[in-house]
């Protein structure tokens, strides 16, 4: 295993979710945390997955995101093994374009809690994850309330410019 600092790990069960995931991984990067994305799945891989869970916290890891489509267990197999907060993100995949991967990863037992983001929903999964982190860290409390602040700045200027085509129009 690594012996390099983490504050974020990010998990997925196949290489296809990728895509998926990558606005996770990016966002967090923006905000200046570090992050390790690997590629472990619950079912086909679980001691893999359990000993990277307890590396990744010895290495610092603040919060886990895990994303998966289908049975969706990986989230709560690495809350199994962490009680640091664990995301998930519902993969679409086959005919119930992840509605099966939603029910999965939000149906947890009791004592085993996973917060779940919207199909497909990694981007949102990182700014939680960065909220989370930033509780205890004021200078990335600052840069999360930036973020939001250019995403409030960017709907008020397209906002600005409907009107403006609505009165020349």
């Amino acid at each position: 295993m690594s012996d390099e600092k983490l504050d974020v790990a990010i998990m997925m069960g196949s290489k296809s979710d990728l895509e998926t995931m990558k606005p996770a991984a990016k966002t967090l990067e923006a905000l200046g945390l570090t992050v390790e994305v690997r590629v472990l799945s619950a079912h086909r891989t679980p001691e893999e997955a359990a000993a990277f869970v307890k590396d990744a916290v010895k290495r610092g890891a603040k919060a886990f995101i895990a994303g998966a489509g289908g049975a969706a267990h990986l989230a709560g197999a690495v809350a199994a093994h962490t009680t640091r907060p664990v995301i998930g993100v519902p993969i679409a995949a086959g005919t119930l374009g992840g509605f099966d991967s939603l029910l999965s990863t939000v149906q947890m037992p009791p004592g085993m809690p996973v917060a779940t983001v919207a199909v497909g929903g990694a981007e949102n999964a990182g700014l939680l994850a960065a909220q989370i982190i930033a509780v205890g860290d004021p200078q990335l409390a600052s840069r999360v309330e930036a973020e939001r602040l250019a995403r409030r700045q960017k709907v008020l200027a397209s906002d600005a410019e409907v009107r403006a085509e609505r009165k020349r129009g």
